[in-house]
């Protein structure tokens, strides 16, 4: 897969200090990597680029939605996203990215690319479970919602479980109350 052009960060030309880069997500992203669970993705990425001596350090921050199908309902429905994450990049022998925020690029490296970073970031930020907000505020009028209700278990009234109560625990209630 070939890195997108546009998140690949020359840093050998920069000066030392910080630098902002700002990104716009949207759908052609998500498509370069196959990943389809997004209906309509609209993310802005902020990255900060601190040039040091010896390392570069990138916080990246998202904020945005995504248009995801709800778990219960499968209404689509927009899951605001926001989240940070801190990456830390020094030099060395060899290429290794097995630390999460740790990145070790090879000595004379003169640019980054970022894309996997975002993707990831983006991607994780997803609830696990995404459910629409109408049906925890109760505003989600939907067939399907209606049918769950129908077939969901009834909960025995209260009346049922103080029926089954051996009566000796009442006596034993009233010494609690009787000090």
């Amino acid at each position: 897969m070939k890195p997108l052009k546009e998140f690949t960060i020359p840093f050998v030309g920069l000066k030392l200090g910080k630098h902002d880069f700002e990104y716009k997500i949207e759908q052609a992203f998500f498509e370069y990597f196959e990943y389809e669970e997004f209906n309509k993705p609209n993310i802005d990425v902020k990255v900060v680029f601190d040039k040091k001596t010896t390392l570069l350090e990138l916080n990246f921050k998202i904020s945005g939605f995504v248009n995801v199908n709800c778990d219960v309902t499968n209404e689509p429905y927009d899951q605001i996203i926001e989240n940070e994450f801190d990456l830390v990049v020094k030099f060395g022998e060899e290429y290794n990215d097995e630390f999460e925020d740790i990145l070790i690029v090879p000595h004379g490296t003169y640019e980054i690319n970022i894309q996997q970073y975002i993707y990831e970031l983006i991607v994780l930020s997803v609830p696990i479970k995404c459910i629409h907000p109408g049906i925890e505020d109760g505003t989600l009028k939907s067939d399907i919602l209606e049918k769950l209700e129908e077939l969901s278990p009834k909960l025995k009234e209260e009346k049922e479980t103080e029926e089954e109560i051996d009566p000796r625990w009442n006596t034993l209630k009233k010494l609690l109350t009787d000090k």
